[in-house]
């Protein structure tokens, strides 16, 4: 099928998505993926590419990553996702793809010689088809929170830099930012840098970036089936399925809190407060963790959420609340008999069990409403319970993040 050189070339460059289902990856379209990987491999201009969660954008980065190994071996590649823990998910599946017989059988008729790895480890990769004069490694993956300084590339990837972090903290978004910004000083003359990803916010780093090539969930060809976009849609917030399927900013309708408020690293700052947990007990709820302390005017507050039975993340949640140093817990008692509070006196802890009279909506949008433009998160709050009180209406599919905040809110208020 491939004999000679001319041949393979044109494999790799006119068919990547053919070459991406012969790795396995038979989702991949050549009407669809095909052309976002031939603009990757083989365009000269900046390029952003947004598309929707589940389209496969992160395999054809792979797919084109190992490609450039082969077809630009004269040139070195810097990637940056959002933490180092992402990389090494990519750099990992680039390997794969690097040693599979079908690399290997197509880089033989292409070059006359087998490919070889001269060094890989969980963040860079360096192939025996590399000559460039400079020192560096051939592929070197980044969390965009490294250190750029002194690092050059002839090519420059962004693969997921902006995500939930960027929608609830614009503190993060500001970090995105001054990291991408950075990256014109590492690009070498010449080079050019390519950008995938999903929006979050409508302030976040794509701002920065060129007009992107987009694919939303309604565009053809349809990667996801209407059953299957119906749960999701469902499943989540109207403004978060916006963002991550129709690619769109929208404000969450009859939202009570439009801002997000300021985090703080010293955790010293809730020593001695409450702790409070909202149980889940099967199906598709969360449990919900608050810490709180109510100093003056500030209520800071600390967030944890799993979407598990409470039974399998009590040992997590008590832990927190004893590294902050945060008691009694507080906990309803009116879907569970009391079994909650007697587990967490059971582990040792004390307790506030009580019957809850008040009505959510009504707790939520008074209480947590009352001190949201006072609240200060403490450094180590989930971002997901975060978006889930900025998501929140009375509508809401999930509401037991702010539930909980409310709940602490509430008693720190009637405490005072």
């Amino acid at each position: 099928m491939i004999g000679n050189s001319e041949t393979a070339y044109r494999f790799l460059t006119a068919h990547q998505a053919e070459y991406g289902q012969m790795l396995g990856y038979r989702d991949l379209l050549p009407e669809l993926h095909g052309k976002w990987m031939r603009d990757m491999l083989l365009g000269h201009d900046d390029m952003t590419l947004q598309a929707h969660r589940g389209s496969y954008k992160t395999t054809c980065l792979s797919v084109v990553l190992a490609e450039s190994l082969m077809l630009h071996a004269d040139k070195n590649i810097i990637f940056l996702r959002k933490t180092d823990g992402d990389i090494a998910e990519v750099i990992k599946q680039t390997h794969q793809i690097l040693l599979h017989p079908v690399t290997q059988s197509v880089f033989l008729a292409l070059t006359g010689k087998p490919l070889g790895i001269s060094r890989v480890n969980a963040s860079e990769i360096t192939t025996t088809a590399y000559y460039a004069p400079r020192g560096a490694a051939q592929l070197l993956g980044i969390g965009i929170g490294g250190s750029l300084t002194g690092k050059h590339a002839d090519i420059v990837i962004t693969d997921d830099i902006i995500n939930l972090k960027d929608r609830v903290s614009q503190a993060e978004r500001e970090r995105t930012k001054a990291a991408y910004m950075e990256l014109q000083n590492i690009r070498n003359r010449g080079g050019r840098i390519i950008n995938t990803g999903t929006p979050w916010h409508k302030d976040d780093a794509f701002q920065l970036m060129p007009s992107p090539i987009r694919h939303t969930c309604y565009d053809k060809p349809r990667l996801i089936a209407d059953d299957k976009l119906a749960q999701l849609k469902a499943s989540m917030s109207p403004s978060l399925f916006a963002a991550n399927y129709e690619l769109v900013h929208i404000a969450a309708e009859n939202a009570l809190f439009a801002t997000t408020p300021p985090t703080v690293e010293d955790a010293s700052l809730i020593r001695d407060g409450i702790a409070h947990i909202d149980a889940a007990y099967g199906g598709e709820d969360y449990t919900a963790l608050t810490c709180g302390k109510r100093v003056g005017d500030t209520m800071y507050l600390y967030g944890r959420l799993w979407r598990a039975h409470v039974d399998t993340v009590m040992d997590a949640a008590l832990a927190d609340c004893d590294r902050l140093m945060c008691g009694p817990v507080y906990c309803e008692t009116n879907g569970d008999k009391g079994y909650l509070a007697r587990e967490i006196r059971r582990a040792g802890y004390e307790t506030r069990p009580y019957p809850e009279k008040q009505n959510k909506h009504y707790k939520i949008s008074t209480f947590l409403r009352k001190w949201w433009g006072n609240v200060v998160f403490i450094d180590g709050t989930d971002p997901e319970y975060i978006a889930q009180i900025l998501d929140y209406t009375e509508q809401a599919a999930h509401d037991d993040a702010p539930d909980s905040a409310a709940c602490v809110c509430r008693a720190l208020d009637r405490r005072e």
